[in-house]
């Protein structure tokens, strides 16, 4: 990293073995992609919060060239295994390296999207399934096939993200080409 990466502890002791396991997964990431520029780590304790119970939260930002970013920041809810705090410090990390690997395919051009190819969101498909309606970011309705759906009509939903072509129809707007997008904003 071009910058040391901040490492937080709340309510929680970090003891030289925690320390050990952090920067070593700092390491492993630099040493495997060495493309953030910043990171910050943040390792919560239980605390006396009712919502989390009894278990550790622990959240990664890490900064990448282009102003791309890793952000892993959600524990799962009820899930025993984050009552360790080696165990949410590992997932945590492993997310990241996901995360990590998905922006730098998308940096080295593996996984691209077109420059200028607008990303919408679906907000009605039709009973019938044959087409819907999608919203641009600038709040436009465009129409869709669920034949132009590059995927098959059985991958799209009511708030999928997507990319689209879009082109001038008989009544308007419409998108020729839509291609879902995952969580992270890449494409499926």
């Amino acid at each position: 990293m071009q910058t040391p990466a901040q490492i937080e502890f709340e309510h929680v002791m970090p003891s030289p073995k925690l320390q050990a396991a952090i920067d070593g997964h700092i390491a492993e990431l630099e040493k495997r992609y060495g493309r953030a520029t910043a990171g910050r780590i943040i390792v919560r304790g239980p605390g006396n919060r009712h919502k989390t119970g009894g278990q550790y939260q622990v959240s990664i930002r890490l900064s990448l060239p282009e102003g791309r970013e890793v952000n892993v920041g959600r524990t799962p809810k009820e899930d025993e295994r984050y009552a360790d705090l080696t165990f949410a410090v590992d997932d945590a990390f492993k997310r990241a390296r996901r995360q990590l690997q998905d922006q730098v395919r998308v940096m080295q051009g593996q996984t691209k999207l077109h420059d200028g190819e607008p990303v919408g969101t679906v907000v009605r498909i039709d009973p019938s399934g044959e087409f819907g309606f999608l919203e641009g970011t600038d709040g436009q309705e465009i129409y869709f096939n669920c034949n132009s759906v590059v995927e098959g009509r059985a991958n799209i939903a009511v708030g999928s993200q997507v990319s689209f072509v879009e082109e001038l129809g008989d009544k308007g707007p419409q998108a020729s080409t839509v291609r879902v997008l995952n969580k992270h904003g890449l494409r499926t």
